[in-house]
């Protein structure tokens, strides 16, 4: 197969920033730009102009108005008295706690904050807890992280929101009309969740959940108060919050609305009311995923036009077939994304590969592939090494023991690239999902 030079030149730069991703904890995104601009500039001839227009203003739009609308929510003490309140549906029944956590990280991240954030939020409450009534943490870990990746493909979290800006820019070239994006997102979040929920349930009930919930049968019930005291009321400016997610939820799902620009004027009347401190709101958006996400974008975008693209996607496509496409990039993902970022780096990588992977083997759905590579690159993360793997570390009762913790999760997260590899393989590969 015969490479160009630019393509040449813009596949070395990616590789370097991923081997630069997984051993350095700094922000690709700016050394996206720069590959772009040297790569751009030194073997494409192009101008510096030419190259600035890769920076995916639309997605980056989305992404500042969404987050700083979910920002304020958490600021002012909304998000997390609303989980204080979810944690006291289950009252005595002890058993429902772990079940309670699941569908409650996951509604927090379906509605917008996304799944870090809402690790970052529940995990403390949920390690505790679980240390308290005795579920095993690394089963509660595995709910947690389960539940916030399978429902970080939302179109309303942030996760949901890049994957969905990067098919957008390729619709054309897979044939999906604009009016069909919005059912496909949600089909790609179901995908995700269904998949997600399947493997980290089965984690939890082998890690000790399920002998833990047989325990509870007849056992003495618990006093709620004493492991989830009852809150304050929502104050206004909390309910107003409140009030504000809900017509983002209602607008973009049965207004079809555009999810940035409503977010942008509920944040204009969050501000305009004070409704939460707006410096601190800034402060806590996630600025170094956007750059990440927006800078690689840029490098992407050069790859495309130098066709080194192109060449990656032959080099797929000569061990995949139609069928076992899904697995192979389910694989490929997880591998990556077990060391470097997930959103930040691999989803921007791959994605704009799937109209010319279609093509090179000759057919596939393009749900699944996305679906694949999206849920290849998730499973991971619930390695030590992963934002949400450490953050549940951090939060687990003093009594565990964590640096048997760090090793199970590793062990569970690396495998998770096989396992990500052959649940797409059946699922999207065999099944048709």
């Amino acid at each position: 197969m015969d490479i160009s030079t630019p393509a040449l030149a813009s596949m070395i730069a990616l590789g370097i920033i991923v081997i630069i991703s997984c051993f350095k904890e700094m922000n690709v995104g700016i050394l996206g730009i720069a590959a772009g601009l040297f790569v751009g500039i030194v073997f494409s001839g192009l101008k510096v102009a030419a190259i600035f227009k890769g920076w995916p203003v639309g997605l980056f739009m989305i992404l500042v108005g969404v987050t700083f609308m979910f920002a304020c929510a958490q600021v002012n003490g909304t998000m997390e008295k609303f989980s204080a309140y979810s944690v006291r549906l289950a009252k005595g029944n002890t058993a429902l706690i772990p079940i309670i956590f699941f569908f409650l990280v996951t509604l927090v991240t379906t509605i917008g904050p996304g799944n870090i954030a809402s690790t970052a939020l529940l995990a403390p409450v949920g390690m505790a807890i679980a240390g308290r009534i005795g579920v095993p943490a690394m089963a509660m870990t595995m709910l947690i992280v389960g539940a916030a990746n399978g429902a970080a493909f939302s179109p309303f979290a942030p996760t949901g929101i890049i994957s969905n800006g990067i098919i957008a820019k390729m619709a054309p070239q897979l044939g999906i009309p604009a009016e069909s994006l919005s059912s496909l997102a949600w089909k790609v979040h179901f995908n995700s969740e269904i998949v997600q929920g399947l493997v980290n349930f089965g984690g939890f009930f082998i890690f000790g959940g399920l002998a833990w919930m047989k325990k509870q049968r007849g056992g003495s019930a618990l006093n709620i108060d004493e492991i989830a005291p009852k809150p304050e009321p929502f104050t206004a400016k909390q309910m107003a919050t409140l009030a504000g997610i809900v017509a983002l939820v209602v607008s973009v799902i049965f207004l079809k609305w555009d999810v940035g620009a409503v977010a942008f004027g509920i944040g204009a009347i969050f501000l305009l009311f004070e409704i939460a401190d707006d410096a601190k709101a800034v402060k806590a958006m996630p600025w170094g995923v956007i750059l990440m996400v927006c800078g690689m974008s840029v490098l992407i975008d050069i790859m495309d036009q130098a066709g080194g693209l192109t060449a990656m996607v032959k080099m797929i496509g000569v061990i995949s077939n139609p069928v076992t496409i899904n697995g192979v990039l389910g694989f490929i993902t997880g591998i990556i994304s077990a060391y470097s970022s997930s959103s930040g780096v691999v989803m921007p990588m791959f994605l704009p590969m799937v109209p010319g992977l279609i093509k090179e083997v000759g057919g596939g759905n393009p749900v699944a592939l996305i679906s694949s590579i999206n849920i290849g690159a998730h499973l991971v993360d619930t390695s030590p090494l992963s934002t949400l793997g450490a953050l549940c570390i951090a939060s687990a009762a003093e009594h565990e023991d964590k640096a048997k913790l760090f090793r199970n999760l590793m062990l569970w997260g690396l495998s998770m690239s096989v396992v990500g590899a052959l649940v797409c393989y059946v699922a999207f590969g065999l099944l048709g999902l």
